[in-house]
């Protein structure tokens, strides 16, 4: 059976920017903004990583639970900020996972700034139980994206 959680972090940066630095370039950002978590990324497949059935692979310092991950873009949507991969290797599949996948989407405020909305939806192997993970993943993502919100607030030329 799959678990699903959900997410929402706010943000005083535009939707369009945060999208292109946090999810759209964060296999180029993410080893510049979180060094102590992701040691290096890179495209695996596909057009330059951001293409639909692109994937990239992020490699982890020992911060992290596991040393990589690969994930696959399903679905994209630049114009609404919106899109979707599937964890394909590392991260735990095989492990304590049978499947992953992400559905993101960074929605424009009033205000000027956006809303990350993130959905993600999990199948254990059997016999697994998920203990701290979940809070950890919230964890983690809220990380990321307040790390990229911080770079782009001290870059506000980067990202346009």
């Amino acid at each position: 059976m799959a678990s699903t959680w959900t997410l929402e972090i706010e943000s005083p940066v535009a939707a369009s920017r945060l999208f292109r630095a946090g999810v759209m370039d964060w296999h180029n950002l993410a080893p510049k903004v979180a060094p102590h978590i992701v040691a290096s990324a890179h495209p695996v497949e596909g057009a330059g990583g951001i293409g639909i059935g692109s994937v990239r692979q992020f490699n982890f310092t020992s911060a992290m639970p596991f040393s990589v991950m690969k994930e696959k873009l399903e679905f994209l949507d630049v114009e609404k900020c919106e899109c979707k991969s599937t964890l394909i290797e590392g991260g735990g599949i095989g492990t304590t996972i049978e499947t992953a996948t992400s559905h993101i989407k960074v929605e424009a405020t009033a205000n000027g700034g956006c809303v990350v909305k993130v959905e993600s939806t999990y199948k254990l192997l059997p016999g697994v139980e998920v203990k701290d993970e979940t809070a950890k993943a919230k964890d983690s993502i809220t990380n990321i994206f307040k790390g990229v919100e911080a770079y782009l607030i001290a870059n506000p030329d980067a990202y346009n």
